[in-house]
């Protein structure tokens, strides 16, 4: 592919960096931070990350927008976790072919899944455009404006690297808490395929007693290709005809390994952090949106699993859609315990006494910059914000019932003829291999009386009075009058929004109650959370200029980050954790499943894992096969299914966890307790050959 002419790089000198702290832009990465990663074990040139042909950033990808991922042979593959791949999974399996359970190889090119709604993207260039939009006078307009005007520039550089390569587009992101703007150029690839997946045991080997929990021994990773046009090798929609992606480069893994301060590197896209906010923030994340996130998800979760464990059918339809609530419940859990137990709130307000000082003495930001404002305003919106958190936890996509409902009251496609009023009408697709009747009518209701219990009165929904009146506080029942008398869940059903049944229909009403209250809750904070956001980016600012000396990255928005680091243990409870864990210690976990039943495993795995002798996937160092292994690299979600390098830039693991210490790091990073757990690739290769027998998969990928 030719290259885009719209991006250029802009180098900058900084002083003294803080070592394995960091999500690093590529592009314009510190000199400093390479010398400090040269000096921990890096072996390549600078231009090996970002620019050269053979740069490490083009084997990594956006994986669908939620996680990583990375390119491993010349003919597409792709590695990421088990758990990104999750939904794709299950909606290939059935009870007669259950490849969530039983895993998935496909054998031949013509055997491959094509998956909807589904896509990598690669990074192509990315640049500093602040200037641009400044020159345009971004800081003088207003909200509106300013939106329009990146809007309006992103339009612009997309129409121009088109001229280029029509599969590419660009998108600009606000850094830095919106003080700097780049722009970056990507290019997505629709047609992505499964060919490869262990089981759910051992993709998710642990489940929700070990997430976020070392030591582990989960082997976290699914296998697909991306297709190509077979005349370009570009881009192309789903076709039959498409060919396997031949890609500018890829990474190649390593059976090398590592050992105790070994270089480890990550490359990914980070979803979000939150490491600039004030202490005020910080409080509100506590207190408003983790504390109601887990109590709702921790209900709800319970009928969820219960129905699950009745049926195979049930836990099909619902086994991705457990794994995505349980997994921020546990982390908003873990989160709050380590905001109290480090301290962090103090440490914060510190820090900012420390800030105030140095803008008394110098000025800056005077006038603009005001602590009390900023906690006037924080004091202000917390109650709504937890309310908030309370209705989205328990009425926005948590059942199919209220889905459907807010996707009446927020305008739906409308169907059948043009100039017949009242001839139109809102249908819902049927998609009922996606939920099941019985589970989403409990989950309604324990919802429904769970928000009673938990918000202040004036945010109830006006149909709580008829829960009350007519149904005498007995939730269950007015779910089934729901469900028996609204059309919403009916299949094939047309709801004819101009006549009188529509607007008395008990779904449509249910929406427009829910919504009232959203909307109640957002009257006049469109204000306060401008005026909060404006203090937050001069805080930022304020941080930048007061340590101008120093390098600085700035907050995690799912572009592509590298962090750096070791491999490295922690302490764990007193005790060294180690590194990496073994095969013996997974066939322990194994033996244990009659009591824990997320240690649970197909025979064949505990007899592969019992092996005395793993071949040429056996750690040289150690004499023994690693499963997965600790880093003190800097990462968060989004950071899924990232590839974990070594100095040399060659594929050692896959992270897909943090430990429990380290679910504070998205609003501070604790060098001495956060690590990044990592899925060894010779684990990874060693169940793809020895259990899946993926012979023409193991010589595509060429590992040595």
């Amino acid at each position: 592919m030719k290259k885009s002419t719209l991006l250029i790089a802009a180098l900058m000198t900084f002083g003294t960096v803080k070592a394995d702290e960091g999500m690093w832009t590529l592009y314009n990465l510190p000199q400093a931070v390479y010398r400090q990663m040269q000096s921990e074990g890096f072996l390549l040139p600078y231009r090996d990350l970002y620019e050269s042909k053979d740069a490490i950033k083009n084997a990594v990808v956006n994986f669908s927008g939620y996680c990583s991922g990375v390119v491993v042979s010349p003919d597409g593959l792709v590695f990421t976790n088990h758990h990104c791949g999750f939904e794709a999974i299950r909606s290939h399996s059935t009870v007669e072919h259950d490849y969530m359970l039983n895993g998935f190889f496909a054998k031949t090119l013509a055997d491959e899944l094509p998956n909807k709604d589904m896509f990598v993207s690669f990074m192509r260039e990315q640049k500093d455009v602040t200037p641009q939009l400044e020159s345009l006078g971004y800081s003088r307009c207003g909200k509106d404006q300013q939106a329009a005007m990146v809007d309006s520039l992103q339009r612009a550089l997309t129409d121009s690297v088109r001229q280029i390569d029509p599969t590419l587009h660009v998108d600009i992101d606000p850094f830095y808490e919106g003080n700097r703007h780049y722009a970056t150029v990507y290019q997505d690839f629709t047609d992505l395929r499964l060919v490869f997946t262990v089981p759910k045991s051992m993709g998710k080997f642990g489940g929700e007693t070990d997430n976020w929990m070392w030591p582990r021994q989960t082997c976290d990773f699914s296998v697909f290709r991306i297709y190509a046009d077979p005349k370009t090798n570009g881009p192309a929609a789903y076709s039959k005809d498409n060919v396997p992606y031949h890609p500018q480069h890829w990474a190649r893994p390593s059976l090398e390994g590592y050992q105790a301060g070994s270089f480890a590197m990550t490359m990914g896209y980070p979803g979000s952090t939150s490491r600039y906010i004030s202490s005020y923030g910080i409080v509100e994340r506590r207190d408003a949106e983790n504390t109601p996130r887990a109590q709702v998800r921790g209900v709800k979760q319970e009928v969820m699993r219960r129905h699950m464990r009745a049926s195979e059918a049930v836990r099909i339809k619902y086994d991705s859609k457990f794994a995505q609530s349980a997994n921020y419940w546990k982390n908003s859990i873990g989160m709050n315990k380590c905001i109290d137990s480090i301290g962090i709130i103090q440490q914060k307000r510190d820090y900012e006494a420390r800030l105030r000082q140095w803008q008394d003495s110098t000025g800056f930001l005077k006038g603009q910059l005001s602590f009390p404002l900023l906690e006037k305003l924080y004091a202000r919106r917390q109650e709504r914000v937890r309310t908030m958190m309370y209705w989205r936890e328990t009425f926005r996509r948590t059942n199919e019932f209220s889905t459907r409902a807010m996707q009446l009251a927020t305008g739906m496609e409308v169907k059948g003829p043009k100039k017949n009023a009242a001839k139109k009408y809102h249908s819902f697709a049927d998609n009922s291999n996606e939920w099941d009747a019985a589970l989403d009518r409990e989950v309604l209701s324990v919802l429904l009386k769970n928000y009673r219990e938990h918000v202040d009165a004036r945010y109830l929904p006006k149909f709580y009075t008829t829960i009350d009146t007519r149904f005498e506080g007995d939730y269950t029942r007015f779910v089934d009058y729901l469900y028996t008398r609204s059309l919403l869940m009916k299949k094939g059903a047309k709801l004819y929004y101009n006549t009188k049944a529509y607007k008395a229909d008990p779904g449509v009403r249910f929406g427009q109650d829910v919504m009232d209250v959203f909307y109640d809750l957002n009257e006049g904070m469109g204000a306060i959370n401008d005026s909060i956001e404006t203090q937050e980016r001069y805080l930022c600012a304020a941080k930048l200029r007061m340590e101008a000396d120093l390098p600085h990255y700035s907050d995690a928005n799912f572009t592509m980050r590298l962090s750096y680091g070791q491999v490295k243990e922690f302490e764990l409870g007193g005790k060294p954790s180690g590194y990496y864990t073994t095969p013996e210690s997974i066939v322990e976990k194994m033996n244990r499943a009659a009591h824990i039943t997320d240690y649970e495993a197909e025979p064949i795995m505990k007899e592969l894992l019992s092996a005395r002798d793993f071949g040429r996937y056996t750690d040289k160092t150690t004499g023994q096969m690693h499963l997965c292994f600790l880093t003190n690299n800097d990462i968060t979600g989004g950071n899924s299914g990232s590839p974990m390098f070594n100095g040399k830039g060659e594929l050692i693991g896959l992270a897909f966890d943090g430990n429990w210490d380290s679910l504070s790091s998205d609003i501070n990073f604790d060098k001495r307790l956060a690590r990044c757990i990592g899925v060894d690739i010779r684990y990874v290769l060693y169940m793809m050959d020895k259990w899946g027998h993926a012979d023409r998969l193991i010589k595509e990928i060429d590992a040595r």
